[in-house]
């Protein structure tokens, strides 16, 4: 089984804005903004919408950044790690 370190809160991330320098912050998995329920659905069937081809069999999870001065927001593709 894998997990995602930041949903998980084994570890955290620093990321600068690339359009203002400014902090941003991790909104966790992109997947749980896609809908009202998205939150709540299993994460193995979710991840077939989560713009990554693989992610299931390549054990990653999208997360969203978001600035904290301009609201810029960026994805990032974090590998899982086995539990």
């Amino acid at each position: 089984m894998h997990v995602c370190p930041l949903c998980n809160g084994m570890r955290t991330v620093q990321r600068t804005c690339s359009e203002c320098g400014g902090e941003m912050t991790d909104q966790g998995k992109v997947v749980d903004f896609m809908g009202d329920y998205s939150p709540y659905l299993d994460i193995e069937i979710v991840k077939t919408v989560d713009g990554v081809r693989d992610s299931t069999s390549s054990n990653t999870c999208v997360h969203l950044f978001q600035c904290l001065g301009c609201d810029a927001q960026m994805t990032e593709v974090i590998l899982e790690i086995s539990k």
